[in-house]
């Protein structure tokens, strides 16, 4: 099977899996990955498989083969129950700006010429087919029209300029216009706000020549947010007050200290101005398209919309997370009908008594991977007045939902004949909630899918360039997109996000949480060393630590292999693979377990070690993440790597270690080594406290031991 290919296997631990390796940074699946990877956390709540060799029928399955075209100005008929058809609404006559709009123009006279359905050259490929099944291959839409639809929400034409909707999207000031040169050059003023209760430390940064005004709005209450009158909210709670008047001011916010306890209160947050931001954007629309009914003898120029209708994209990590989102969508919109829904509760919810996640498990594994944890999927949600519609086509959607390698799926690849990312041209907000679990999958999977956001689209897809904004037509849209990251804690993956990818003019904030320390609450007394590498640059890395470890460490474990049981946990997938083939040549009894070690090998393993044939197990990052192991016989451990997560070191150095205590198995002082360099600071902070992490990485000693 050639590199890169996601064929089907199994993997390990006792859930079913689609294989292929995955793992540390560039592994299928790890973080900076190349190739299509995915977790392999896979169970029967996985949607029906198709075999590979099934084509599509190109009258069925509309969603895979039919023409693509715009849905900006389409809206749903009412009067039909199960109608998969889309409409535009009345067209302005567009004038030919420059070359890139002719071209599109042209492109479109093309394609009416030729509006017959397209067959895919293509071999239906596994995910594709999985897809199918549910519906769910949604990037494609027919050619059908439908009748114009009313506003969702009458109000008056005048625009409250006080409104960030209005000063941000629909009438941006010529100072915010200019500060996308600033913005574009990497020229940002950072400032340090002053401290929250809730949001500890916050970091704002604004292009740079543009006044300060990012979140000097004071959100009291629900009257504060502009709202419009159709959407359902309960009272804002302290953090959603704190937080919101970043949120609903159209900042970029990277948020890393979601927790299991205020996970709801972020989603019902971003949910209600996700959906604010939806209604406003196409009552707009609507509204203008009676305007422009009326109007006879004078042409009227009103910019109120991008290349295509959707909106906002949420990147989720698993099916449930959708389907929590979904009902909080729900709950705030109220419609009067849901079409599809029967559809999309068989394909994304899991009944409860099929829960099979142990109650030992650690409460955010049981949260995390409920309900049905697959991680390929991607969804279209459509408005009307009345009507939430699931499974509507990307293109004729106002809501997108996806995990990265559902999404990653539908954008392609350079290599790939056909590709489409036309429908997240126009995309103005998007949510990344669970960016820690993001992590775990493949987060190049993230980096390519925010690389097609925003791009000038290669074909028209019926836009009427006429009504196109236009910091749409100057191809500025990215400095206008708001993004909302989620994480229960930063890494250097989410910095690069921030630096680079998240440009708003109206500014970007980071949250930075103070912590005590993960070490600090391990519940027995153990003796901790950490020592500190120095390698002079973050490629230079892995070399050194590898260094490190052959020459300082792996020596005393050979000459101790007889009184210790010694789990060496390694988070990189491909530092555990090159200590496991160092280590597989030394005159040791060593086990490994992986994310991708069979499940027969994996209670081999643990049994071997448990007994003492085993006197060191190399213990992946993935493999805990997804398994959660319970290990036995631990008597002392070594941090090859620290874990991203706080929870992986308390877990590992206090709870493997503290068993093995309790059933008597420690002859004199538990150990825990731990190999670190300046380049760890930001996972360092979170193990040993904020208070100590400077001077652990900047001291002139290289070794700090704890009790």
């Amino acid at each position: 099977m050639p590199p890169g290919f996601r064929g089907r296997g199994r993997s390990g631990g006792g859930f079913r899996g689609r294989g292929g390796s995955r793992g540390g940074r560039g592994g299928r699946g790890g973080r900076g990955g190349r190739d299509q990877g995915r977790t392999s956390i896979r169970t029967e709540n996985r949607p029906k498989e198709i075999p590979k060799a099934e084509e599509p029928d190109s009258d069925s399955e509309a969603a895979d083969d039919s023409e693509l075209r715009s849905g900006e100005d389409s809206e749903e008929d009412l009067n039909s129950d199960d109608s998969e058809s889309e409409s535009e609404d009345d067209a302005v006559t567009a004038k030919p700006y420059n070359l890139l709009l002719q071209s599109l123009v042209a492109s479109n006279e093309s394609s009416q010429r030729n509006p017959k359905r397209r067959k895919l050259d293509h071999t239906q490929t596994e995910e594709d087919a999985i897809i199918s099944s549910d519906g769910e291959d949604l990037v494609d839409e027919p050619e059908e029209e439908e009748p114009e639809e009313e506003a969702m929400d009458v109000g008056s034409e005048n625009e409250d300029q006080s409104d960030p909707f209005e000063s941000h999207f629909a009438s941006p000031s010529p100072a915010r216009l200019a500060s996308v040169t600033s913005a574009s050059k990497g020229e940002w003023k950072d400032t340090k706000l002053p401290k929250s209760a809730l949001l500890g430390n916050v970091f704002l940064s604004t292009p740079g020549g543009l006044e300060q005004t990012a979140g000097g709005r004071r959100i009291g209450d629900l009257e504060d947010l502009n709202l419009k009158k159709k959407l359902v909210a309960e009272e804002l709670k302290p953090l959603q007050k704190s937080l919101g008047q970043f949120v609903f001011d159209y900042v970029d916010v990277l948020y890393g200290e979601r927790t299991l306890g205020n996970a709801e209160e972020l989603r019902k947050m971003y949910s209600l101005h996700a959906l604010n931001h939806v209604l406003k954007t196409r009552d707009r629309v609507l509204k203008n398209n009676a305007r422009l009914s009326k109007v006879t003898d004078e042409e009227i120029e009103l910019r109120d919309q991008g290349f295509t209708r959707p909106k906002v994209l949420f990147i989720l990590p698993t099916r449930n997370a959708c389907v929590e989102v979904v009902n909080a969508l729900v709950d705030v919109l109220q419609p009067e009908q849901q079409e599809n829904k029967k559809r999309f509760q068989d394909t994304y919810y899991t009944p409860p008594d099929t829960e099979r996640i142990s109650a030992n498990k650690p409460e955010d594994f049981r949260v995390l991977f409920s309900g049905n944890h697959d991680d390929l999927f991607r969804l279209g949600l459509k408005l009307t007045r009345k009507t939430l519609k699931y499974f509507s086509q990307f293109y004729n959607s106002d809501i997108i939902l996806a995990s990265p390698l559902g999404l990653r799926m539908a954008i392609g690849d350079e290599s790939d004949k056909k590709r489409d990312y036309d429908f997240l041209s126009s995309i103005e907000l998007v949510v990344v909630d669970q960016a820690d679990a993001l992590l775990m999958q493949n987060w190049d999977h993230l980096e390519h899918i925010f690389k097609h956001l925003n791009l000038i689209p290669k074909d028209p897809h019926g836009c009427d360039f006429g009504r196109v904004r236009n910091w749409y037509l100057d191809a500025n849209a990215k400095y206008f997109r708001q993004t909302l990251v989620f994480s229960g804690f930063v890494t250097p993956e989410m910095m690069k996000l921030f630096n680079q990818s998240m440009l708003n003019v109206a500014g970007k904030v980071k949250t930075q949480a103070e912590y005590t320390g993960s070490m600090i609450d391990l519940g027995i007394q153990i003796r901790q060393t950490f020592t500190r590498i120095d390698p002079q640059t973050p490629t230079a890395d892995p070399d050194t630590r590898f260094d490190y470890f052959t020459k300082a460490i792996l020596p005393s474990l050979l000459r101790n292999t007889s009184s210790t049981s010694t789990l060496i946990f390694i988070p990189s997938y491909f530092d555990f693979v090159r200590v496991r083939n160092h280590i597989s040549n030394a005159p040791i009894s060593v086990g490994t377990i992986s994310e991708e070690t069979p499940v027969s090998s994996v209670a081999r393993a643990r049994s071997h070690f448990f007994t003492g044939r085993h006197s060191v197990l190399l213990y992946s990052g993935r493999a805990h993440h997804f398994r959660r192991y319970d290990i036995r016989g631990v008597t002392s451990v070594v941090f090859y790597g620290l874990p991203d997560n706080p929870l992986f070191y308390r877990e590992v150095a206090g709870g493997f270690i503290g068993r093995s205590i309790g059933e008597g198995r420690v002859n004199g002082q538990p150990k825990v080594r731990v190999i670190f360099s300046k380049w760890d600071a930001m996972k360092l902070e979170r193990v040993v406290g904020s208070k100590r992490v400077r001077v652990m990485c900047m001291d002139k000693g290289d070794t700090f031991e704890f009790v």
